[in-house]
């Protein structure tokens, strides 16, 4: 067995006992899914700014509900009367009144009829909310595709500082046999010299590996939320993977999140403009009110008044600002017809991006397999014709350096590979907790949201805060 041989075999045993003890506490790719779905910050907080929005359809909701207002008065009066003393008698008489009047009561208001705006703008509102439902949902397959981003990262650099400590291994082999062949003379110190600034490098290039694989693995704690444990080489996407091209697009067009989000935005445009338009609509509200009056003894009687008044209110011109609402809420709804046009064509450009990009990996692996497997062939060749005095250990270092780079290149695109598979999923908007069967809770925003649609009263949210 040759030396070469002898090392890989070793360093591959060495490798499988070390992996041994990790094996219990493997994370797998859907497992990190699941752990960003539930623990990542940035989803958590959009989730918050949707509770929020939920509330929006409330608040207008509001405009449709009577309006109750109590009201409580206390007046307190002095009068000073001065009487004019009979003729003939000197000074002046006075009389002091003092009283209290107080008055409380109750004043109903209903909108009656305000030309739709408050029924548009309860539809604007609910509108939004779907909207804002499917940017979350956009964000929650962001956060997913950054997640497999992440564990993919890890496990290229893994397999990258392997191979670069299985090269500095390899080298000191090479420094070790170049000295041995200097010492019986069949070498120089030219080999020597070539040998170790070769090992150099390559503890340099380690050096380098190991601080990438730090990086990634703190990019996977922000994303994750937990230390990465025993990364293994995932596999591309399987699950929901479109079968073809057109199939992808055709789904990206129907399910992607960001186009739907921005038919929504279209639809609350449309309301918000019938809403502008309403200002120039009559409108009619009505209004009871109760009031008792309590008085002191000098003040005037007690009294119970209760009025009921109907306003009817007729817009003939308020300055001008009503038709350049008008008008602005058209060019906004205008805006948004021309986003969902931007956001097709977005989805159908990074769905045939990342389609090209998954067969380019792929069709990349194959090729590269076979690179390896060749240079490895060479690499072995060299070696033995180097023992035998027909090679030099230059020739050596650039076999071995060939063997480097392709295993290298297997790692880079066999990550491509599954980051594109990934990314596919995520463009066509199919990579939910539901489509790859993650072990999680899945969020609903439709609790929330039917929790306080039609909430009348209460401070406190639905989470007891």
């Amino acid at each position: 067995m040759s030396l070469l041989r002898r090392t890989a075999l070793a360093l591959a045993l060495a490798t499988a006992v070390n992996a041994l003890p990790q094996a219990a506490l493997a994370e797998t790719l859907a497992g990190a899914m699941a752990k960003a779905y539930e623990n990542n910050p940035d989803l958590n907080a959009a989730r918050a700014a949707l509770r929020a929005i939920d509330e929006n359809v409330t608040i207008a909701k509001a405009g449709m509900r009577p309006q109750v207002r109590g009201v409580a008065e206390v007046e307190g009066t002095r009068t000073n009367l001065d009487v004019r003393p009979p003729r003939g008698l000197l000074g002046q008489a006075g009389r002091q009144t003092d009283y209290v009047a107080s008055s409380y009561g109750i004043t109903i208001s209903q909108q009656v009829f305000d030309g739709f705006q408050t029924l548009n703008r309860v539809r604007a509102a609910e509108a939004n909310v779907l909207a804002n439902r499917e940017s979350l949902r956009a964000q929650e397959i962001s956060i997913l595709l950054a997640a497999v981003e992440a564990y993919s990262n890890i496990a290229r650099d893994q397999q990258i500082v392997s191979i670069r400590k299985q090269n500095i291994a390899f080298l000191k082999e090479q420094v070790a046999a170049a000295n041995a062949r200097l010492n019986v003379g069949e070498g120089t110190r030219t080999d020597v010299s070539l040998s170790e600034a070769e090992l150099a490098s390559a503890k340099a290039e380690l050096t380098a590996a190991v601080s990438s694989l730090k990086q990634s693995e703190a990019a996977y704690v922000q994303i994750v939320g937990e230390t990465p444990k025993g990364i293994k080489q995932p596999s591309a996407a399987k699950k929901a993977m479109p079968n073809s091209l057109d199939n992808a697009v055709a789904t990206g067009m129907r399910e992607n999140p960001n186009i739907i989000a921005a038919m929504r935005g279209v639809d609350a445009a449309g309301f918000n403009v019938k809403e502008a338009e309403g200002a120039m609509l009559p409108g009619v509200s009505l209004q009871g009110s109760v009031y008792k009056s309590v008085n002191t003894v000098d003040g005037p009687g007690d009294s119970l008044q209760g009025t009921v008044s109907a306003r009817l209110t007729v817009p003939i011109y308020q300055g001008g600002a009503e038709y350049g609402q008008i008008r602005q809420a058209k060019e906004r709804l205008g805006e948004s017809q021309l986003q969902v046009d931007s956001a097709r064509m977005e989805v159908q450009r990074t769905i045939a991006s990342a389609h090209a990009q998954y067969e380019a990996a792929n069709a990349s692996i194959t090729a590269i397999r076979v690179q390896i497997d060749a240079a490895n062939q060479a690499l072995n060749g060299v070696v033995e014709e180097r023992n035998v005095g027909q090679r030099t250990t230059l020739d050596v270092l650039n076999a071995q350096q060939n063997v480097l780079e392709a295993q290298e290149d297997l790692a880079a695109v066999q990550r491509n590979a599954v980051v594109a598979s990934y990314s596919l999923l995520a463009a066509t908007g199919s990579l939910t907790v539901r489509s790859q069967g993650l072990e999680v809770a899945e969020y609903r925003a439709e609790v929330h949201y039917e929790a306080v649609k039609d909430k009348w009263f209460g401070l406190r949210t639905v989470d007891g805060k």
